[in-house]
């Protein structure tokens, strides 16, 4: 759902960019909070030197999951947008900058989004998913049972959610600032209906990965935070807590090497497997070729980028090229997104207590 420039004017664009700065000046206060608390005991207890390599982490698996377009109707693909999986795994404050940062990386490098729309897909892409999906996420979890089960199944639910409501979003942001002559309502149908479709196959892989993450460290999953319940002891008739253990609970992972781990899936999936994804159009594409939308469409500025479209010039075979760009997408995605949120984590280390 990359907006490219020419779709929104100049106007509108303008606003969003304005909203997206709110959103990530927001989003970056309250990263402080979801990487460690306002102690060093909550610190401890949430892992705040666990989230930063974490969050870069994540917004690097996000890029690399994007490249891999599936087929979800006649002529017609979708990938993940990452709103959803990034707030549950890391947080939401933290999530809108996770995918922003992914969307930064595309725009300047693979001239992917238009930059004078970056704002348009800021607002869209990284912050209406993942509000979106963690209010869906946190509202189930009220309700279920508590469990890691419910958060898989929590996960799965806000992430279908989660794409239709950027369609609308965009198909709102149109209205107000579409550049062509079209009925809105054409453009609301279309938007919604196809990305009905695509939400299916974003809820899967936010569910897969998400309990992926919950079977071998779900101390490092922020939505799964305070699920824990005491164990129940019945003394003399009546159930009592039972005491906390005196030492902690093993993990079945260790830190570095889910990192590691992780890393090298988002490497394989952008380096290899993202050759056999779908090159039918995205769903955006798609509705604005059907429906006359794309017509203004500005050449991207970025657009003799050695990098753009997701190949690397002067490379002529295909798979090489597209493989050695999904590789440096990745690796600038980790190193950029967690540079970002080591900044975050130092400031709020060393900021006054008053001030945290």
């Amino acid at each position: 759902m990359h907006v490219p420039d020419g779709f929104i004017d100049a106007p509108t664009s303008a606003v969003t960019a304005a909203v997206a700065a709110g959103a990530l000046a927001v989003g970056l206060r309250g990263a402080r909070r979801e990487q460690g608390g306002t102690s060093r005991a909550s610190e401890a207890e949430h892992g705040g030197e666990r989230t930063a390599p974490l969050a870069g982490l994540v917004a690097a698996f996000i890029f690399a999951v994007q490249m891999l377009n599936f087929p979800v109707a006649a002529g017609t693909s979708g990938h993940l947008l990452g709103g959803a999986l990034a707030a549950i795994l890391v947080g939401p404050c933290t999530g809108v900058l996770c995918v922003s940062v992914v969307l930064l990386m595309q725009g300047v490098l693979f001239a992917d989004g238009g930059l004078t729309a970056l704002g348009v897909n800021i607002t869209d892409m990284a912050f209406v998913t993942t509000v979106v999906a963690y209010a869906v996420f946190r509202g189930l979890l009220k309700i279920l049972p508590r469990s890691r089960r419910s958060v898989t199944g929590a996960a799965f639910v806000a992430a279908l959610l989660s794409v239709p409501a950027a369609a609308v979003a965009f198909t709102l942001l149109y209205a107000v600032g579409g550049t062509t002559d079209v009925a809105i309502g054409r453009v609301a149908g279309a938007m919604i209906g196809v990305h009905v479709l695509i939400g299916v196959g974003e809820a899967a892989i936010t569910a897969l990965t998400v309990g992926a993450v919950i079977a071998v460290r779900p101390d490092l999953v922020y939505g799964a935070r305070g699920l824990r319940q005491r164990l129940k002891l019945r003394v003399h008739g009546e159930l009592v807590d039972a005491p906390e253990p005196t030492a902690p609970v093993a993990a079945r992972t260790s830190r570095r090497a889910l990192w590691i781990s992780g890393l090298v899936t988002s490497l394989v999936l952008a380096g290899f497997v993202s050759f056999y994804a779908s090159a039918s159009p995205d769903g955006l594409e798609k509705v604005a070729r059907d429906q006359g939308i794309d017509t203004k469409t500005e050449e991207h500025a970025a657009a003799g980028s050695p990098l753009a479209d997701y190949g690397v010039e002067d490379v002529s075979d295909p798979r090489l090229s597209g493989g050695l760009a999904g590789v440096i997408g990745v690796g600038t995605t980790v190193v950029a997104g967690t540079a970002v949120f080591w900044a975050v984590r130092r400031r709020r280390a060393g900021a006054p207590a008053g001030a945290r």
